[in-house]
């Protein structure tokens, strides 16, 4: 039986794969907004919603965040479940 499912795994995918994600989105933004300077965005978006409006500086920069953090949870929760399916067929390798 698997015990590795979904709904067990949500609050660590969360954590772990959504900071770990949002860190790499962080990186992606920032060297993109550096290679392409300001650009085409007339506002920097630093204030109220305007910090979550991608047509900002700021705003294309936090959407990187959240777009890397949600696609490495889905990620590390698939292979997580993937892994535990294995486990149960007892087919999972050690190192």
């Amino acid at each position: 039986m698997n015990k590795l499912t979904m709904g067990k795994l949500f609050f660590i995918g969360l954590i772990a794969g959504g900071t770990t994600g949002m860190g790499n989105g962080s990186v992606f933004g920032a060297a993109l907004l550096l290679f392409i300077g300001r650009g085409p965005y007339p506002d920097w978006g630093g204030w109220g919603w305007d910090t979550y409006n991608p047509v900002t500086h700021a705003g294309f920069h936090n959407w990187m965040m959240f777009v890397f953090g949600i696609a490495f949870m889905l990620i590390m929760m698939l292979a997580m479940t993937k892994h535990g399916e294995l486990e149960a067929k007892g087919q999972s390798k050690p190192f």
